[in-house]
């Protein structure tokens, strides 16, 4: 009970920080308005196309968009590493508002379906643009993991209630005006979001490239890809991630047999399975939230696809009205916990320099997922009955989730960081620009190091390959046979080497058995310089260590 309480109050503390945080306020707002004006927007598009031709039509312009947007997301998702966040995420939104004028011009000047059809590709294309960058700042603004944890949260419950409030709002204008005004309304609501976007300001500045580290464009934007097949905690998320979508996209044609032939409760009661839906993914919001604080994102993750499983295999053991209805909930709650651990996850593991290619890279596979398993589920139709189809897919995330249980409890062993370490790294000052996820991460990848007294450990000329920090004893660094400087516990040494290429500068020894904590050059590189303000850090601190004629800093 203790323990409950301790979570609760560290829970609501988060939440409360989420919307304290003036910056991770904005970015949500203008989510809002982003997520709200897609939706409602989708409404409009599906009445219009069938309008002008039908169902073929609508079948026609929703493959245009997911077509379009899958083709188009790791591409367009470059432009959240090399440019700042905010701004991609404002072109975003404002070239969403000229398609969705357009659109409406269209509408209401009787103007060729097919303008609104190419516009309606464009949106697509778009709102891949809006979402990369904003999953990928808001580690920058959050300012624990903590927080970042609950404003993922708070970022699916916003998508959660933008899928009823945007249609909602669409079916009440369709009502009263035409689809031309739904289009005007869900233009304003992206500039609601334009809004807030204006206003966000993020310390972070996209690391400057030299020509000679230049990447071919083919490299640049398979670069999300390639970061998450070379991260082994991210390659294991994102398998599971796609088996996830995969379980999602069967469920979009079997939650359809389910009402109208399995439970045979008609179109009235397919709406009730799928709000039932909605209403689990809110709960899972609050659940989600409740979980913060016991930093087990990776056994969450695994807990919500046993919950998705579950959901959709019990509704043919179980197959009820009732039973259909409360599943289909346990199917929303699991979704949610896999989304908000999923990207959370994600946001922790993958460097900051690659991370908006990373979401356009995932956008794409989950994509992909979501196609197969709508396609897979008619061919099982052809072959077993509906009870048997739901409950061999809604088997598979279980029994995945079970065989790799042990990687995913690994990734949370490997999360456990003792805070004393965040904090030394927060407390350096080339460290402190970073993220509290960046920094976070970087606090994973230490590894401690013991040297007795009077042993060196390095030498001057040596070849550079890690970079050190105090953690408990004393240090002396030594340049051309004379002591120039002594580390204590929380400074650091061994970046210039790292930085600038070169042989190590000077001798460090330890003067009393000392603790230090390494941190492969790799690792070190990745985080300083693909990040601005850090690079700069790090370039003053080695200026004011060496010479001048060198004008770069400590062994």
């Amino acid at each position: 009970m203790n323990e409950f309480r301790r979570q609760l109050r560290e829970t609501g503390r988060s939440f409360h920080a989420v919307f304290a945080n003036p910056q991770l306020r904005k970015l949500q707002l203008a989510f809002a308005g982003s997520v709200t004006g897609e939706w409602g927007f989708l409404v409009a598009l599906a009445v219009y196309a069938n309008d002008h031709g039908g169902a073929t039509a609508v079948s026609a312009v929703l493959v245009i968009r997911w077509v379009a947007s899958a083709l188009t997301a790791p591409w367009l998702a470059y432009f959240a590493d090399r440019y700042r966040r905010e701004r991609v995420m404002l072109v975003a939104d404002l070239s969403r508002v000229a398609a969705m004028a357009g659109m409406a011009a269209a509408a209401f000047t009787g103007a060729s379906p097919v303008i609104v059809y190419v516009l309606a590709g464009f949106m697509a294309v778009a709102s891949k643009t809006f979402r990369p960058a904003q999953a990928a700042l808001l580690p920058l603004l959050s300012e624990s993991p903590e927080e970042l944890t609950a404003a993922n949260a708070t970022s699916t419950a916003i998508e959660s209630l933008g899928t009823f409030v945007g249609p909602a709002l669409g079916g009440l204008l369709l009502a009263a005006t035409s689809v031309g005004w739904v289009f005007v309304a869900d233009a304003l609501t992206l500039v609601w979001s334009a809004i807030f976007v204006v206003q966000l300001h993020s310390r972070w500045e996209p690391a400057a490239v030299a020509p000679a580290e230049r990447r071919s464009t083919f490299r640049e934007a398979v670069a999300g890809f390639s970061t998450l097949w070379a991260q082994r905690d991210a390659r294991v998320v994102v398998f599971l991630y796609f088996c996830q979508t995969i379980v999602a996209g069967a469920l979009r044609v079997l939650i359809v047999v389910t009402a109208l032939d399995l439970l045979d409760i008609g179109n009235s009661g397919l709406g009730f399975l799928n709000a039932a839906m909605g209403v689990g993914g809110i709960i899972g919001v609050a659940v989600a939230f409740a979980l913060i604080g016991r930093r087990r994102l990776a056994t969450d993750f695994g807990l919500g696809l046993v919950l998705i499983g579950a959901g959709l295999g019990l509704i043919g053991v179980w197959p009820t009205v009732l039973g259909a209805v409360l599943l289909i909930a346990v199917f929303g709650i699991g979704n949610t916990l896999v989304d908000v651990s999923g990207v959370t996850l994600l946001q922790r593991a993958v460097p900051d320099e690659v991370l908006g290619r990373v979401f356009g890279a995932l956008q794409s596979i989950l994509v992909l997922g979501l196609a197969v398993g709508a396609l897979i589920v008619p061919l099982l139709l052809d072959v077993i009955s509906i009870r048997a189809a739901l409950i061999l897919v809604g088997a598979m995330l279980p029994v995945l989730a079970l065989l790799l249980w042990r990687r995913l409890s690994a990734i949370d062993e490997r999360a456990h960081v003792p805070v004393e370490r965040i904090e030394l790294l927060r407390a350096n000052p080339i460290f402190a620009p970073l993220p509290p996820a960046t920094i976070e991460n970087l606090a994973m990848k230490l590894i401690p190091v013991s040297v007795a007294a009077g042993e060196t450990v390095f030498r001057q000329g040596d070849h550079g390959d890690r970079f050190y920090v105090v953690e408990d004893g004393r240090c002396e660094i030594w340049i051309d046979g004379e002591k120039v400087a002594d580390a204590w516990p929380g400074e650091s040494f061994g970046e210039i080497a790292l930085l600038r290429d070169i042989p190590r500068t000077g001798t460090v020894k330890a003067v009393d058995d000392t603790e230090l904590l390494a941190l492969e050059r790799d690792e070190f590189i990745a985080a300083v310089t693909g990040h601005a303000p850090s690079r700069e850090a790090a370039d003053a601190l080695v200026g004011a260590r060496l010479p001048a004629p060198m004008g770069i800093g400590s062994a």
